[in-house]
């Protein structure tokens, strides 16, 4: 069996991220339980001064 970058191939297919509930972004990662965009189920909207979309 090869191990290294041919294996990498298989990585293409699989979902990291679903629709968030709260958002309504593909931005729920179904492992980690966490929406990287609004960062739900914490109770606080995620939000930074840096971020574009925002204003």
């Amino acid at each position: 069996m090869v191990k290294g970058t041919t294996s990498m191939g298989g990585f293409t297919r699989k979902h990291v991220h679903i629709r968030c509930r709260r958002c309504g972004k593909n931005s729920y990662h179904k492992r980690h339980h966490r929406c990287s965009s609004c960062g739900f189920p914490d109770a606080k909207i995620r939000k930074y001064s840096w971020v574009k979309w925002y204003t």
